[in-house]
């Protein structure tokens, strides 16, 4: 096989106040976020960042004025090195903080990988996180003259190490409860314009809550797939997480909440979540309020990782195909393993 680097890729996040704004405006500034043309987009990236910039500012003095993601994407990639062996490098890509995608183009260039494995911590295809990442990758890696042959695993909704590592976890929480409990599988939402041009998002979400209540081998479950972290004036997909917990208090059911597509704790999960969510929870009368961890270096999961990229080797096949450079959906013709696994 030669030497192989696993780029494993993530949103990345701001690593002390003053990188906030410009966190906020490179997110914003990507195209497949705002689809406006680059004059506009980039008036509208300063706009939003420098309003947007105070307001971040209290949610990360919650976690000490930075983001963990980083650290934590770290660890998962030393946990994934270590499994897959000596003639690999994992390297970690972030795609709207450092290390940013240029610098992890070039310094896997100097290492002269004789492949590459593109492996998107974002369980679930969407243009607007796994699709950027590699649309940033490919460009960048076209640019700088990196040519070692790369396979893109686009998505893994129900992968099977990744699914008993939730359903574990979850295990664990709903012990923790009575009988009258309700789950919420949250994952972030979506305008609900990108569904509506095809991204398959939300299916794939739907998806992986529905295998881990299947592992769960709980089938009179009360659970539900719900979307959280709304911003700006369009419709969102839904149900709204926030909305469901209002409705579980009027209901006097307790809850239990998965974040089943965010792999590492973040500002989304240790604020959005365990914060503001739980206040909320009190105020509607939700008699119990628990949430589930995020995957993190689960040994399970990071056993996941390490089979996809075993797979994308051995079989030369991808679990998703792209279509017009856009469209990310299943496809199991062709590739033994992953029709085995439907």
């Amino acid at each position: 096989m030669g030497k192989l680097a696993v780029v494993l890729f993530n949103l990345g996040g701001p690593d002390s106040p003053a990188a906030i704004q410009p966190f906020l405006y490179n997110l914003f500034n990507d195209p497949a976020i705002i689809g406006a043309p680059a004059p506009i987009r980039k008036a509208l990236a300063w706009f939003i960042s420098t309003r947007r910039a105070p307001v971040a500012a209290k949610i990360y003095a919650h976690l000490g004025g930075r983001s963990p993601l980083l650290d934590l994407t770290k660890k998962q990639a030393e946990a994934l090195q270590a499994r897959l062996g000596d003639d690999v490098r994992v390297f970690v890509a972030m795609r709207y903080w450092h290390p940013m995608t240029d610098e992890v183009v070039a310094a896997v260039r100097q290492w002269e990988p004789d492949q590459i494995v593109l492996l998107p911590l974002y369980p679930q295809f969407s243009t607007t996180t796994t699709g950027s990442s590699i649309g940033a990758w490919t460009k960048a890696a076209a640019k700088m003259g990196l040519t070692a042959p790369a396979v893109k695993i686009c998505c893994f909704p129900t992968e099977v190490g990744m699914i008993e590592a939730q359903a574990e976890l979850l295990a664990a929480m709903l012990e923790k409860t009575g009988p009258n409990v309700r789950v919420l599988f949250s994952a972030h939402g979506l305008p609900k314009k990108v569904i509506l041009r095809g991204d398959p998002y939300q299916s794939q979400i739907e998806m992986t809550a529905a295998a881990i209540v299947r592992t769960l081998g709980r089938p009179d479950l009360d659970w539900r797939v719900t979307y959280q972290s709304r911003v700006g004036p369009m419709e969102w997909i839904g149900p709204a997480t926030d909305a469901e917990i209002r409705l579980a208090g009027a209901e006097g059911k307790s809850l239990v909440i998965q974040p089943i597509a965010f792999v590492s704790e973040h500002s989304e999960t240790l604020v959005e979540l365990d914060i503001e969510y739980r206040h909320l929870a009190e105020e509607a009368g939700v008699p119990t309020y628990l949430r589930v961890p995020a995957l993190g270096d689960h040994p399970a999961f990071i056993g996941a990782l390490a089979a996809l990229v075993e797979r994308a080797l051995v079989d030369g096949c991808n679990p998703c195909s792209e279509r017009g450079g856009r469209l990310c959906e299943p496809r199991w013709a062709g590739c033994p393993q992953l029709e085995a696994r439907r």
